[in-house]
């Protein structure tokens, strides 16, 4: 621990966490701050998980009590997360994850048309979809869980991302509701991680604390960005997390091609 190292990363976590809060995505830029800065990948993704966590707290408290959070489909997926999550990791020895990669650079430019073209998927004020019974709203959101966790589990930056898309395209929420529904989904699988990490001694506590901060300032602000901005704002940010998922991708395959 050292001032370069805190020069590195505050500034990147704050960043990350601002764009996490509003549209997900923000480990695409939070992870690779600590590996800049020279630290071990097993205490990057350690502390990485810890820090999210604690910013994610705060930016599902936010959504939370501007009542942009539906506590029953969260909860289940929330739980679906976890499994799912659990079920990724398992595939992980399975499937190459190349080809998996593969697989998500030519989605991602399919996501990011499809919101072009549909400038009004997600939008505040939309007209309420038909009811949907409750139970199945349940199991609706679980398997929006299930299948997002388990690609958090295999592959992981995005998942944030990927599941406002699916609240809102599978259970009609906009954009804002889909984000906080996610904040509180990715709360419990976040947690769930880091008490594993924590277990595991795989935490750089002297580095913790400050990134904490940052972590929940860029939140904190994020969340007050999207909420007074709509789904407009929402929108425009998952663009820039779309785009930044893509060229991660795209750079992890190209050695492997070289």
């Amino acid at each position: 621990m050292d001032l370069r190292t805190l020069l590195i990363v505050c500034p990147l976590v704050f960043l990350a966490g601002f764009v996490d809060s509003v549209a997900g995505g923000g480990g695409i830029i939070s992870l690779p701050a600590y590996l800049m800065a020279g630290i071990p990948a097993h205490l990057a993704a350690g502390t990485n998980k810890v820090v999210n966590g604690s910013g994610t707290l705060i930016s599902a408290v936010q959504y939370f009590r501007r009542g942009k959070v539906r506590l029953r489909p969260a909860a289940a997926a929330a739980l679906g997360a976890l499994a799912g999550s659990a079920a990724g990791a398992q595939l992980a020895s399975m499937i190459s994850e190349a080809a998996l990669q593969t697989i998500m650079l030519c989605a991602l430019p399919c996501v990011a048309v499809f919101l072009v073209l549909k400038k009004d998927f997600g939008r505040d004020g939309d007209a309420p979809a038909a009811p949907m019974d409750p139970r199945r709203k349940t199991a609706v959101s679980a398997a929006i869980g299930l299948g997002v966790g388990c690609y958090d589990g295999l592959v992981g930056p995005g998942t944030g991302t990927f599941m406002i898309v699916c609240f809102t395209a599978f259970l009609s929420m906009d954009l804002l509701t889909a984000s906080g529904c996610s904040k509180a989904a990715n709360l419990a699988s976040n947690l769930a991680a880091a008490v594993v990490w924590i277990a595991h001694g795989d935490v750089l506590w002297s580095l913790a604390p400050a990134a904490m901060a940052c972590s929940i300032l860029g939140n904190h602000l994020g969340a007050r960005y999207a909420i007074r901005g709509g789904s407009k704002r929402v929108r425009s940010m998952m663009f820039v997390v779309l785009g930044l998922l893509f060229c991660k991708l795209l750079g992890d395959l190209l050695p492997g091609i070289g």
